[in-house]
């Protein structure tokens, strides 16, 4: 591993600057702003997150795998080696290195199936004509339709899957590295970084029909990108989370509603702090972000308290929801790009829920004709929060006052009863769109 030291430095007018980045020397165009203004000693995959950057940086900080030996640094191409590059050195620090794009469902759905599945068979009998709405799936027997889908289910959930040790790099080497149809598992560990990865949402291969869900049932489905549960100090940086060839366009619909395969993109649920996530691109998805993922008191127990995230240098793009949808958590959010189209259905960016204390600062919107800034907020449960100097089609726009004005039904208040104060370097939002579009996502580093 060569040692480089990378940085940006800041102008006062238009200048090209020679970016060093790993391995790459990439051009960038600085306009009176720094893009991306930070420092990193060594190749990628020894980075660490700078101190001060977002909650990831609180305490003892995020490392990774920084530390890792020659013995544990790993080069991985296929499915069975990552997983089995998990599994070596048990949590010694480990930097697992992804070369091209792996598929954690090269086979097939069909090779998850269990003996006796027939998918035809299941929509006879659970079609609303001959079973109705009133009655979920849940006390079906194994042997029934149902029962093979859960097993089915099952099998998918096994080897899909794959846990993330404590003091762990993932990282992308180049610019199309990166995983299809994998949901990273990083649950009840310490120090993580997962780095320059393409991840396209899996595909659940077996939703579950649910008839009592809405008046006229739903499919559910299973499987987020990437699942922190538990953790903390994570660091998830310049990624990209996409539906890619899978787009919920692609789906289709049985009982007259969609043929859901899609789950999150990212879920920070269970406990978790302490989590940076900083020039990731997220994309072409619906429910793409939950940060908390219930109102109940059990839930409340374990996350009140926790959730600490922050979200800085990102880009949203084309998507319907949850950017993110906020549980109990202090979460930080500043310097991000959102991009609406309208031919995702755009429904809104920031979700207020349950004892949330969002700060949503120094942010970007660009929103096409016929939708409204007051959409950008949803307010889900009585949660204040902090919305300042935010711009929409390059406007400052007051985001609560809009809101509450067009949405007076959901009247918003202000004031997250916090004040962030891990940021390193704070860009004008007016500048955002330009510096983020250019820099965050996948294959930007390498």
């Amino acid at each position: 591993m060569n040692t480089q030291r990378w940085h940006v430095h800041a102008t006062a007018g238009p200048a090209t600057t020679a970016l060093l980045v790993g391995c790459t020397v990439l051009a960038l165009a600085v306009t009176g702003t720094t893009a991306q203004a930070q420092t990193r000693t060594g190749d990628v995959g020894r980075g660490t997150l700078a101190a001060g950057d977002g909650w990831g940086s609180e305490g003892t900080g995020t490392s990774g795998g920084a530390a890792a030996d020659a013995a544990h640094v790993y080069t991985v191409t296929t499915w069975a080696e990552f997983k089995a590059a998990l599994k070596n050195g048990g949590t010694a620090p480990k930097i697992i290195q992804v070369k091209g794009t792996i598929d954690a469902n090269a086979e097939g759905c069909d090779s998850f199936a269990a003996p006796g599945y027939d998918f035809d068979a299941y929509l006879r009998k659970y079609s609303p004509e001959n079973w109705g709405y009133g009655t979920n799936l849940d006390a079906e027997p194994d042997d029934s339709p149902e029962g093979l889908r859960r097993a089915s289910a099952a099998n998918q959930d096994t080897a899909i899957k794959a846990e993330i040790p404590a003091n762990t790099t993932l990282v992308g080497l180049g610019k199309d590295a990166g995983f299809k149809g994998a949901s990273l598992q990083i649950k009840a560990v310490d120090n993580v970084i997962v780095r320059n990865l393409t991840f396209e949402s899996p595909l659940d291969c077996f939703p579950q029909w649910d008839p009592t869900d809405t008046s006229v049932g739903n499919w559910n489905s299973e499987y987020d990108s990437a699942v922190v549960y538990g953790s903390t100090h994570i660091w998830l940086d310049h990624n990209t989370f996409t539906d890619g060839d899978h787009p919920d366009s692609t789906l289709p619909t049985y009982f007259g509603r969609i043929f859901e395969q899609h789950d999150g993109e990212l879920d920070i649920v269970k406990g978790a702090d302490y989590v940076t996530a900083s020039w990731n691109v997220f994309t072409d998805h619906d429910k793409t972000i939950l940060i908390g993922n219930s109102d109940s008191a059990s839930t409340a127990a374990v996350d009140r308290g926790h959730l600490k995230v922050t979200f800085h240098h990102n880009l949203f793009s084309n998507l319907v929801e949850r950017a993110p949808r906020v549980r109990f958590g202090q979460v930080d959010s500043y310097n991000n790009h959102f991009v609406a189209d309208d031919g995702y259905s755009y429904s809104y960016s920031y979700g207020i829920g349950m004892e949330s204390q969002l700060v949503a600062e120094h942010n970007a919107f660009t929103l096409p004709a016929g939708v409204s800034a007051a959409t950008v907020l949803k307010k889900w449960k009585e949660a204040p929060l902090t919305a300042a100097d935010n711009y929409v089609n390059g406007v400052a726009t007051d985001l609560i006052a809009v809101h509450n004005a067009e949405i007076p039904a959901e009247t918003l208040q202000s004031g997250a009863g916090w004040t962030p104060t891990l940021r390193t370097k704070v860009d004008s939002p007016r500048a955002v769109p330009r510096i983020v579009d250019h820099g965050a996502g996948a294959g930007k580093i390498c």
